[in-house]
C-alpha cells in the first residue's frame, strides 16, 4: 500500500509540474499583451451588461408536493393495494421518472390552459394567433412546455414544479395549477383503474360463484350415490379402520385359542387306556374331580401291588377283590378322561366356527375399506376443487369490497407540501452571474489571443529561443542604449580635456557602473572562460540582418576587453556601410581599404580611443569588390600583423544574410559573436544565418541578445540582471552589495 502511494506520488508531480508549465507560457503571453486581456474583458462584461439590461425579466413560482410511491393505507395492511397508484411495477427510479414526464405531458398542461384560460392571454402567448384567432389548447400546453420544469430533490421524495414566466403572479398561478392538474389526473387514474378493477372482480365473483355451487351439489350427490354417511368420509375411513382393527385382534386372539384347545386335545388323545396314570398335568390342575379318580386308581393299583406282595395269588379272594377295584376306577378314570376328550373337541369345533366368522367379518370389512378408499380419492378431487373456487371467492369478495371502499375515499398519494409564493425577484438574467461570467470568458479570450499573438510572434525574444531553437550558446544580453547619451567630461590619452557628447555605444566606457557595463562585462567574462588554454584572439561580431546592433556590441566587448587591461584593437571591416569612424570622432578617409591595396600601412590608420587600452581602425574608403578584398592574402596577413601587436582583434562585419563578407571573415577569426536584437530578429532568418557560418565550419563561439528591455516580463525569469534592482546602475553612488555577472560562463 505504500510502495504504491510512494509510487503515485512522483507522477503527480510530473502531472502538477506537466500543467504548470502549461499554463505558465499562457501568463507570460497575458502579461506581455495585457491590454488585449483587459480590452477582451471590459468588452465581454460591457456586453454581459448590455444583454442584462435589454433581456425580459422571468419570474419563477414554485410548488412543492410530495410523491409517494406507495398511498396512505386508512383501512389498513388488510386493503393494501386495493387503490393501485402505479407502485410495484417498476422500481422506484423509474416509477419517479414516469412521474415527472406525466407532470410535463400534455394532458396534464392542456388541462392546466384550459383551466387558466391560458389559450387567450395574449400576453402569455406572445400575441394573438394567427389571423387574429385565439390559440389552441395544445398551442397554449406547447408553450407551458417551454416554462414548466420538474426539479427533484435528492434523497427525498419531494419534488419543485417551477414555472418561469414574465409575470410573477401569472407564474404562480401556473405552478398552482399544474400540481392540482397532475394530482387530479394521478387521482382519476387511480380511480378508473379502481372501478375497472371493481367491475372485473364482480364479473370474476359471479362466475366463481356459480363454479362454487355446482361444486357443492356434486359433492352433495357424489355421497348420496355412494351411500356415503352424512359425516366427513375422513370420519368415515377412521371408523372402518377401527372396526378392522378390532375384527383383526378378536381373529388373531380366537386363532390363538384355537391352537391352545387343538393342543390339548393332541395331548388328551396320547393317553395310553393301559395306564391312565399318565395324564397332563394341566388337566389335573384343571379338573379336581380326575383328580380325585386318578388318586382312587392309584390307591387300588397299590392295594393290589401290596396283596401280591404279600404272596397271595391271582385267585385270591382279595387279590381279586383288589384288582376288581383297579378295573372299576380304572374304568372310571378313563370314562372321565373320554368325556373331557369329547368337551375339547367340541370346543375346538366352536372355536374353528368362531374363526371362519370373524375371518368373513374382517374380509368384508377390508373390501369395504378398499371401496371406501377409492370412493375417498374421488371425493377429496371434489372436495378440492369446492375448496378452491371457495377460497377463490372469499379472496375476490374481499379484494371487491376494498377496492370499493379506496374507490369512496379516494385516496391519492400526491400532496402539496407548500403552494407557490409570488416571487418579486427575476431569476434571469442574474447580473452578477452575467458579469462574472463575461468578465471570466473576456479574460479567457484576451489570454488566448494573446497566446496566439505570441505564437505569430517569431522573433527571438529570450534566451531560451537561442539556445533550444537555435542551437547556440547564449553569451549574455545587453540593455537597451538608447536616449542614454549624457553629456560628459572626458580626458583623452593625449592629456586633452574637452566636454563633448560621447555617442550610446561608448556608455560602457563612460558609466563603467551602468547597467549595459556590467552585461559587457558578463559577455567579456564569457569569451574569456570559453577557453581558458586558447584564448579567442580574433573575434568576430556579426548578425543576420542589418540594424540589429552589430557595432553597439562589438564597441561594448572590445571595451570591456579593454577595461581588462587587454590592448585591445577593433577593426571596422563592415567596407560598405561603415559606421565605427563616427563612433570614435574619426573620418574615414583611411583605413582597412588602404592598408589592403597598399596605400597606407598599419600605422597609418590605427589610433587610440578614449578608451585605455583599445585603438581602432575604420573600414576607409568603399571600395567596389568588398567580399574579394577581405578574401585576399593581404587581409590575411593585416589579420596576422593584427593579432602580434594586439591580445585581441574585435571586428565589426555586415550581417550575414546580407552579403557574403561575415561568411568570409568567419573562416579567418577564432569566435564568432553572434548578435540577435531582441523582439526584432525572426527566428528563421537567425537560423539561416548561423546556417551559413556553420557550413563553411565557422567557430561559433556564442550569441548575445542585444537591445533588451529589462522591465519587459519574459526576463523577470532570468538571474542576469538582478544587479539592476539591486542598485546597480548610477554613477557617483556606492553601493555595499557585490556586484553579479550578466552570465555564468557556458559549460
Amino acid at each position: 500500500m505504500n510502495s504504491a502511494h510512494s509510487a503515485s506520488a512522483p507522477e503527480k508531480g510530473r502531472l502538477l509540474d506537466g500543467a504548470a508549465s502549461g499554463i505558465a507560457p499562457l501568463l507570460r503571453s497575458a502579461r506581455k499583451y495585457w491590454p488585449t486581456v483587459v480590452a477582451s474583458a471590459l468588452l465581454a462584461i460591457g456586453g454581459s451588461l448590455l444583454y442584462s439590461k435589454t433581456t425580459t425579466k422571468i419570474y419563477e413560482g414554485s410548488t412543492l408536493i410530495e410523491i409517494s410511491p406507495n398511498p396512505p393505507e386508512p383501512l389498513g395492511d388488510d386493503a393494501k393495494g386495493r387503490l393501485d397508484m402505479g407502485a410495484g411495477l417498476f422500481d422506484d427510479h423509474e416509477y419517479y421518472e414516469t412521474q415527472y414526464k406525466i407532470i410535463n405531458s400534455n394532458r396534464v398542461l392542456g388541462d392546466v390552459a384550459r383551466r387558466l384560460g391560458l389559450a387567450s392571454d395574449t400576453d402569455f402567448m406572445g400575441g394573438p394567433g394567427q389571423g387574429g384567432r385565439p390559440a389552441s389548447i395544445d398551442e397554449a400546453a406547447g408553450v407551458l412546455q417551454g416554462e414548466v420544469s420538474v426539479d427533484p430533490i435528492k434523497y427525498s421524495h419531494l419534488v419543485h414544479i417551477k414555472v418561469d414566466d414574465r409575470d410573477p403572479a401569472r407564474a404562480k398561478r401556473i405552478a398552482d395549477a399544474v400540481a392540482a392538474a397532475y394530482m387530479d389526473q394521478n387521482l382519476g387514474t387511480a380511480l378508473a383503474a379502481t372501478s375497472e378493477a371493481v367491475i372485473w372482480l364482480g364479473g370474476q365473483l359471479d362466475h366463481v360463484k356459480q363454479e362454487l355451487d355446482h361444486d357443492e351439489d356434486a359433492l352433495h350427490e357424489f355421497k348420496r350415490q355412494n351411500d356415503l354417511p352424512s359425516t366427513s368420509i375422513n370420519e368415515a375411513s377412521n371408523m372402518l379402520r377401527v372396526e378392522m382393527q378390532e375384527l383383526d385382534t378378536s381373529l388373531t386372539q380366537t386363532r390363538t385359542k384355537k391352537a391352545q384347545i387343538a393342543a390339548r386335545a393332541t395331548e388328551l388323545a396320547q393317553v395310553a387306556p393301559d395306564n391312565p396314570d399318565v395324564l397332563p398335568a394341566s388337566e389335573l390342575l384343571a379338573s379336581p374331580f380326575l383328580q380325585s379318580l386318578r388318586a382312587q386308581y392309584q390307591t387300588a393299583v397299590a392295594e393290589r401291588g401290596a396283596l401280591l406282595a404279600e404272596g397271595k395269588g391271582e385267585n385270591h379272594p382279595l387279590v381279586k377283590r383288589a384288582e376288581d377295584k383297579v378295573n372299576g376306577t380304572r374304568s372310571a378314570l378313563l370314562a372321565e378322561i373320554r368325556n373331557i376328550h369329547g368337551a375339547v373337541d367340541r370346543d375346538l369345533a366352536i372355536v374353528s366356527r368362531e374363526e371362519q366368522s370373524e375371518g368373513a367379518l374382517f374380509e368384508a370389512t377390508r373390501k369395504r375399506a378398499v371401496d371406501l378408499t377409492m370412493k375417498e380419492i374421488e371425493y377429496h378431487r371434489l372436495d378440492r376443487t369446492r375448496e378452491e373456487n371457495e377460497k377463490l371467492y372469499n379472496l375476490l369478495l374481499e379484494r371487491m369490497k376494498g377496492a370499493d371502499l379506496a374507490r369512496m375515499m379516494r385516496v391519492n398519494n400526491v400532496r402539496v407540501v407548500d403552494p407557490a409564493v409570488e416571487s418579486h425577484s427575476p431569476i434571469r438574467p442574474r447580473v452578477g452571474t452575467n458579469l462574472t461570467m463575461g468578465a471570466f470568458l473576456g479574460v479567457l479570450l484576451g489570454v488566448l489571443l494573446a497566446w496566439l499573438r505570441e505564437q505569430l510572434d517569431s522573433s527571438v525574444k529570450t534566451p531560451d529561443d537561442l539556445e533550444r531553437r537555435l542551437g547556440v550558446v547564449f553569451l549574455g544580453m545587453l540593455p537597451e542604449i538608447e536616449g542614454q547619451e549624457p553629456q560628459r567630461k572626458t580626458r583623452r590619452r593625449t592629456g586633452m580635456s574637452d566636454t563633448r557628447k560621447l555617442p550610446p555605444e561608448l556608455l560602457v566606457h563612460e558609466r563603467p557602473r551602468s547597467t549595459i557595463a556590467e552585461a559587457a562585462r558578463g559577455i567579456r567574462t564569457n569569451l574569456m572562460f570559453m577557453n581558458p588554454d586558447r584564448p579567442l584572439r580574433r573575434l568576430l561580431v556579426t548578425s543576420a540582418a542589418p540594424s540589429e546592433g552589430k557595432t553597439t556590441v562589438a564597441c561594448s566587448v572590445a571595451i570591456g576587453l579593454a577595461q581588462s587591461g587587454l590592448r585591445v584593437c577593433i577593426v571596422d571591416c563592415d567596407l560598405r556601410r561603415p559606421r565605427l569612424h563616427r563612433i570614435f570622432g574619426r573620418i574615414n578617409d583611411t583605413g582597412v581599404t588602404n592598408v589592403l591595396v597598399g596605400d597606407a600601412s598599419i600605422e597609418d590608420v590605427i589610433k587610440a580611443t578614449v578608451v585605455d587600452n583599445l585603438w581602432s581602425i575604420p573600414a576607409g574608403p568603399t571600395p567596389p569588390n568588398p567580399a574579394d578584398m577581405l578574401h585576399s592574402d593581404r587581409f590575411r596577413s593585416f589579420l596576422a600583423d593584427l593579432s602580434e601587436r594586439f591580445d585581441r582583434v574585435v571586428l565589426d562585419s555586415p550581417p550575414v544574410a546580407a552579403v557574403t563578407d561575415s561568411v568570409i571573415l568567419s573562416t579567418l577569426v577564432d569566435g564568432v559573436v553572434f548578435v540577435v536584437r531582441a523582439f526584432a530578429t525572426a527566428m528563421h532568418a537567425s537560423a539561416q544565418a548561423l546556417r551559413a557560418l556553420r557550413d563553411v565550419d565557422a567557430p561559433v563561439t556564442g550569441a548575445v541578445l542585444n537591445a533588451v528591455n529589462l522591465n519587459r516580463h519574459e526576463y523577470t525569469y532570468y538571474q542576469y540582471y538582478y544587479y539592476k534592482r539591486a542598485g546597480y546602475g548610477s554613477d557617483g553612488e556606492r553601493h555595499d552589495e557585490p556586484v553579479e555577472s550578466a552570465g555564468a560562463a557556458p559549460n
